[in-house]
């Protein structure tokens, strides 16, 4: 995948900028089950999804409380710990093999140092939105479910229902309810 193709939903750039994005990034491989960011590191990077997918999750004794669900294409990070350079309480783990582009907080405010256009980066820190809405609204199931779909439509074909349902919030036989009547 093109330097390009990452930052197309962030803004235009011109081939310059792109060159020098291409040499601020870097490529990471990960294993399924491999560990991104743990509990009590503080996040230092955001993530483009090349291949594969993550998850981010609170642990609550010995079950995994997810907080989000990453696909490729998107850009992921944990949000509180990136913006107040704070101990994460999530861990970001990989839910199958996967490739990502990592960039740092150090060679972002040097990119932005380098070229304007990079300023637009910061629309990545503006992920929280959706989460937001999910949660702050008062949606049932159903509406959680649909609103899921299109803002991820291939989650449903990556993650089991246990893992979307802890998501969701709600249970797996709700979810699966509601997915049999969809």
């Amino acid at each position: 995948m093109s330097a390009q193709e990452m930052l197309n939903s962030i803004g235009l750039f011109s081939s310059h900028d792109l060159h020098i994005f291409e040499q601020h990034v870097v490529h990471k491989s990960f294993r399924k089950n491999e560990v991104l960011l743990n509990s009590g590191q503080i996040c230092q990077s955001v993530y483009f999804i090349l291949s594969g997918s993550f998850y981010q999750f609170q642990q609550d004794g010995i079950s995994e409380k997810v907080i989000d669900l990453h696909l490729p294409k998107e850009w992921m990070y944990n949000h509180s710990s990136l913006i107040e350079q704070k101990p994460s309480d999530t861990i970001i783990k990989a839910f199958e093999p996967a490739q990502v582009m990592a960039l740092s907080l150090h060679q972002l405010h040097s990119l932005i140092a380098r070229s304007p256009a990079f300023l637009s980066l910061g629309s990545l820190f503006d992920q929280t939105k959706h989460r937001t809405y999910l949660f702050d609204s008062a949606l049932n199931p159903l509406q959680k479910y649909e609103y899921l779909k299109n803002i991820k439509p291939f989650v449903v074909q990556v993650f089991p229902v246990k893992m979307i349902a802890s998501f969701l919030k709600i249970s797996p036989e709700t979810l699966s309810r509601v997915r049999a009547n969809y």
